[in-house]
């Protein structure tokens, strides 16, 4: 029965690590992974995660089941922190514990389906990992284009609202769009929010970059008005990124219901869901960003790190638009972007050649990680650019 399985495409960014890790070129840049680098190309393990981390170890003394909502103590310290001490609608807000950011955007999905959701309507281009999730779950996709010309496509998105039917949900990134870089203004999430509104239309709101954008108030600042504005929400959440906690995959699930009373209703569905997904999420990275959350001092040095990290990124995006034109990229843009990711308007043929010619690796797509850029190797980076764009 095995045997009839079709193989499947391997998956293009992990082809891509096989393909950098082999090329024996010192000066080789990987531009590919999505995480977090220093200015040494390093992914380190953030100081506060290792304060936390031991304070875990001297405290914790039980390793048995959580349950499905996972650490509640987690999910609701980091309640402040994307909704803001004085959200309104605070009371009208539960959440549980999921495996990453990706976990928070499956359950998200498959509440939405049970629900009543039959196509979920999400701006192009988007994570690839959004439309595989959609895929897996049956439910149907409508696409829009998410931005023109270096900058957000409010039209397409006026014009997707309006087209939508009583059974559609949209799928919207709360910040540092992955994987283009460009946000919506706070004044263009305001119009965004009064839209949903009027149209009772679903939102599922994904917000995995926190913190490095502008900051962490500055990021959640269009999560934050949707949620004020409209009757329900879905919300997923990632601590991967901004706690540099990949591989611990932490993240969580929030749900904001028209009234306060339906929550233990929906919330019984949200464990049901994970119940059959993953049983009962990890514990270790979770418990580790709860103790931050708890303790004053790891918070304020927490804070402190992911400013350094969202400064060099900064720094990265000036200096890229600082260089105007690279052969026929325009790379002005970039600095007013936000986030790991950039997309380069390159053809197949060019993302080839920087990598044959130059030791450039990045996705297919043109997506770039700025964070792979460097003092030591970004103006090789903006010279090979001109050379296959020229």
């Amino acid at each position: 029965m095995l045997s009839t399985l079709p193989a499947q495409p391997a998956d293009a960014l992990l082809a891509l690590i096989k393909l950098y890790a082999a090329d024996e070129r010192a000066d080789k840049i990987d531009l590919g992974v999505g995480v977090y680098r220093t200015g040494d190309g390093a992914t380190p393990v953030f100081a506060a995660v290792k304060g936390a981390e031991r304070k875990l170890l001297e405290t914790q003394d039980s390793k048995a089941y959580l349950g499905p909502e996972g650490d509640m103590g987690f999910v609701d310290a980091l309640k402040p922190h994307i909704f803001g001490k004085d959200f309104p609608a605070i009371d009208r807000i539960d959440g549980m514990q999921t495996p990453g950011g990706t976990g928070g955007v499956r359950v998200a999905v498959a509440m939405a389906k049970a629900a009543g959701v039959t196509r979920v309507i999400m701006g192009n281009p988007s994570w690839p990992n959004h439309a595989q999730i959609m895929k897996d779950l049956d439910l149907g996709v409508v696409t829009f284009n998410h931005a023109r010309d270096g900058s957000v496509d409010m039209d397409a998105l006026r014009a997707a609202i309006a087209d939508a039917g009583p059974t559609d949900a949209i799928l919207l990134h709360g910040c540092c769009h992955n994987p283009t870089g460009i946000d919506y203004t706070i004044e263009q999430w305001g119009e965004i929010a009064a839209l949903l509104r009027d149209k009772d239309l679903l939102p599922i709101l994904d917000l995995a970059y926190q913190g490095l954008g502008y900051g962490m108030d500055e990021d959640a600042q269009g999560v934050r008005l949707v949620m004020s504005t409209v009757p329900e929400a879905l919300l997923a959440y990632s601590c991967d990124k901004n706690f540099g906690l990949y591989r611990d995959r932490v993240g969580a699930f929030y749900v904001l219901a028209a009234d306060r009373s339906q929550l233990p209703a929906i919330m019984s569905n949200g464990a049901t869901l994970a119940r059959a997904s993953w049983s009962m999420p990890p514990d270790h990275g979770a418990a580790a960003v709860r103790i931050i959350l708890e303790d004053a001092d790891l918070t304020r040095q927490w804070l402190g790190e992911l400013d350094d990290m969202r400064a060099r990124m900064r720094q990265v995006r000036d200096r890229l638009a600082a260089a105007g034109t690279a052969g026929s990229v325009d790379m002005t843009p970039y600095g007013t972007q936000s986030g790991l990711f950039a997309m380069l308007p390159l053809s197949n043929e060019q993302i080839q050649a920087l990598r044959d010619d130059h030791a450039v690796y990045m996705a297919g797509s043109g997506r770039i990680n700025v964070a792979g850029l460097t003092t030591g190797n970004i103006d090789k980076f903006i010279d090979a650019v001109a050379s296959v764009s020229a």
